[in-house]
């Protein structure tokens, strides 16, 4: 399995505090069945300021010491990027790098107010040639007042990330819920872990999957961790990717949907 997102890289946002943190999180995730992870620390000004060299060098650094270790992980370049101004410059200048220096990145919104101009803005950096991968969906705290927006989003041709962990309660019955329907409606076009410690938020993708199994069957759940995380990181266009064929059974999805209608409320 691929995963696009993960906070392993050690000191740099508020993911792995130190090497052997990354090192026991790159431990979990080869036992799980990840063999490429993409290193996406945050990229918030003002916050967490860090760019496309600075990424680089500490994936460098921390691949050399998987590879001595005899770990074995590949490790590739990102950043959980937010939406502010400049964001197509810096990605056109490499301070603001793409999924393995692809056309994908991942772009996170505020979990508590939808950004002004989302759509806009979303739509301007497609057309510069970017796909934006909007991550956790499922988490924001305005997902029920936008989840048309999310849908008119895809329209446009950016992506949807759900984080395993929702599927399985890690984040409570509220994102569980949006997660199992952004999946089950067929909304979803990657599954990763944004992991950023080996407790609560470790690197462990098959406890998701196999919800995701349940909703969408087995097919499609492949598609969410290998055939797509593969075409982002040898970066084909999106008519290029197989179009997903969900075929989630009618009377599963009814039962999860009456199931979680009242926890979401």
């Amino acid at each position: 399995m691929i995963d696009l997102h993960c906070h392993i890289l050690p000191g740099i946002d508020d993911g792995a505090k130190t090497l052997d943190d990354s090192l026991a999180m790159a431990r979990i995730a080869v036992a799980d069945g990840i063999h490429t992870l993409a290193c996406t620390p945050h990229i918030y000004p003002g916050m967490y300021m860090n760019d496309g060299p600075g990424i680089a060098h500490a994936r460098d650094r921390l691949q050399a010491e998987l590879d001595r270790q005899g770990i074995p992980l590949k490790l590739v370049v990102g950043a959980d990027v937010h939406l502010v101004p400049g964001l197509i410059e810096g990605i056109r200048s490499g301070r603001v790098p793409t999924l393995n220096g692809s056309r994908y990145f991942l772009l996170e919104p505020s979990h508590t107010t939808p950004p002004p101009r989302l759509e806009e803005q979303v739509f301007e950096l497609i057309v510069a040639g970017y796909t934006p991968i909007v991550t956790h969906p499922e988490r924001l705290a305005w997902v029920e007042s936008h989840y048309p927006v999310f849908k008119r989003l895809i329209a446009q041709g950016a992506w949807m990330q759900v984080t395993a962990g929702a599927l399985t309660g890690v984040f409570g019955r509220r994102a569980r819920y949006w997660g199992e329907r952004f999946i089950g409606e067929g909304h979803t076009h990657l599954l990763a872990t944004d992991a950023h410690t080996t407790g609560r938020r470790l690197p462990r993708l098959t406890e998701g999957l196999e919800v995701a199994r349940r909703l969408v069957g087995e097919r499609e759940a492949s598609r969410l961790v290998n055939e797509r995380p593969n075409a982002v990181l040898n970066n084909l266009l999106p008519r290029d990717v197989e179009r997903r064929e969900v075929a989630a059974r009618p009377s599963l999805i009814g039962r999860w949907w009456s199931g979680r209608v009242a926890s979401s409320r």
